[in-house]
């Protein structure tokens, strides 16, 4: 980005010192006005150790909200430094229950615009005294549980052999499939329903934090970096055999093609802000300095952002330490994967299949389904010849399910895995649960339990037992 710069400023050939002269970081987001000038004071503010010491997707998302605030403000008449409490009520209004906002959105989400505004205005007001209409805001209640859906393990494999495998509603290859990235786009998503973490943060996986396979075990563990997780709160993760061995194909496979055709077209040696890797293992990494020498650094405290920049020398040339490629053979933003689902959900309507989608997160909710479902099983299994007195002892000293789930989602409080993720099981009782717990496996109990929910996801073409 920066290197078209001395195109457009002469005078500057070294774009990057001026750039650094002015304390501007190459891929800054900044904001324009209304007059086509870019407005200094806010983009101070986004250039600050503060906001840019946020997560990558932080960034872009209080930046955004950021920006529709002050779209608003425009809509008005109003400079955002003269902004009075009750433009601050009106926006709340039209940004969340407006009828003639088409484009209202959640609590949830208005609570990140919150939490955006309140950064942004704290910031200049230390900067150029400037008053925040927010002051005293709370954030609207939030109620994530209405927007959240689950699939069981039967839906979630229909979905993914229709919409990424390409197959037919008879379970056959369907002829006119033209999929070019099943191989990954199913590694992928098998990933997120089999160890729950968010979709930045599978994303953000690197080569050396990959397990070694061992055919004897069941799940494999790994750890997300503090740097790629929500909150910077790193935490172990869990995956299952199924998942590493469809990991480790596309690796082989459809990734090792992409990687010789990038190889090929010099594609790798063309990238400018590249950083090579001169070892690297699961906990930490040696990096070669743009200036000469070498710098060791811990994987937990790279981001996402600067990883996409890391290469490695191997016999056949250059080669990414991201796991998941574009087609390209360059790393693939997290965004991207978004557009993997749409491409499958469009393809499941057109088959004549309606309210059968699946977005990325909704896998998430499901892997939390699927592991209280088990968590509840063995609880009966290992528990039913306790008295209730006994039991109590035994959850106070291991922890009970929702304890399990919250580890296994890399929660802080346990109070989120119960509130948001699992809300199906508030509407059943537990000796539903516990009578399926004899005789059935999980896949078969969940199917019974939870047919006829309406936010779970179960297989349309299932037949009935």
């Amino acid at each position: 980005m920066l290197d078209d710069v001395a195109a457009v400023l002469p005078g500057h050939a070294d774009a990057r010192a001026w750039a650094r002269e002015l304390g501007v970081r190459d891929g800054q987001r900044f904001l324009i006005g209304p007059d086509g000038r870019p407005d200094l004071r806010a983009n101070a503010c986004l250039a600050s150790p503060r906001w840019r010491n946020l997560g990558e997707t932080t960034v872009r998302d209080y930046t955004y909200s950021v920006a529709v605030w002050l779209n608003f403000l425009a809509a008005l008449g109003t400079n955002w430094w003269e902004a009075s409490e009750e433009d601050a009520e009106e926006f709340v209004f039209w940004r969340v229950t407006d009828p003639a906002n088409a484009d209202r959105v959640q609590t949830n989400t208005f609570s990140r615009d919150l939490a955006a505004l309140q950064k942004f205005y704290k910031w200049v007001r230390s900067a150029y005294g400037v008053a925040n209409p927010f002051e005293g805001f709370d954030a609207p209640r939030i109620v994530k549980s209405a927007d959240v859906k689950w699939m069981d393990p039967g839906g979630y494999t229909r979905w993914r052999d229709l919409g990424l495998r390409g197959l037919d509603l008879s379970g056959r290859v369907d002829p006119w499939w033209r999929g070019r990235n099943e191989e990954r786009d199913v590694a992928f998503c098998d990933g997120l329903y089999g160890n729950g973490l968010r979709i930045s943060e599978w994303a953000s996986v690197v080569l050396p934090e990959l397990p070694t396979y061992d055919r004897r075990r069941g799940y494999f563990t790994g750890r997300l970096a503090d740097a790629c997780a929500k909150g910077g709160y790193g935490h172990p993760y869990w995956t299952p055999r199924s998942v590493l061995k469809g990991v480790l194909s596309y690796l082989e496979g459809s990734r090792a093609a992409a990687v010789r055709r990038a190889q090929a077209a010099g594609r790798y040696e063309r990238l400018a802000d590249r950083r090579l890797v001169l070892a690297a293992e699961r906990g930490s990494v040696v990096l070669e300095r743009p200036g000469g020498g070498t710098e060791l650094k811990r994987w937990n405290d790279i981001s996402a952002k600067a990883r996409r920049r890391l290469l490695r020398e191997t016999e056949l040339g250059l080669e990414p330490l991201m796991l998941w490629l574009n087609e390209d053979g360059l790393p693939r933003d997290a965004r991207g994967w978004e557009h993997t689902f749409d491409a499958a959900n469009r393809r499941i309507r057109r088959m004549g299949l309606k309210n059968f989608s699946c977005r990325a997160h909704m896998l998430r909710h499901s892997f939390a389904l699927k592991w209280y479902s088990i968590g509840k099983l063995v609880h009966a299994a290992r528990l039913g010849h306790l008295s209730e007195s006994e039991r109590a002892d035994f959850r106070e000293q291991f922890g009970d399910t929702w304890h399990l789930v919250q580890t296994m989602l890399g929660h802080r409080r346990v109070e989120t895995t119960k509130d948001v993720y699992l809300e199906p099981f508030r509407q059943l009782e537990v000796e539903i649960l516990l009578a399926h717990a004899d005789g059935f496996p999980v896949e078969t109990f969940m199917a019974e339990v939870f047919t006829g929910h309406p936010r779970v996801r179960t297989d349309p073409l299932a037949v009935p037992a």
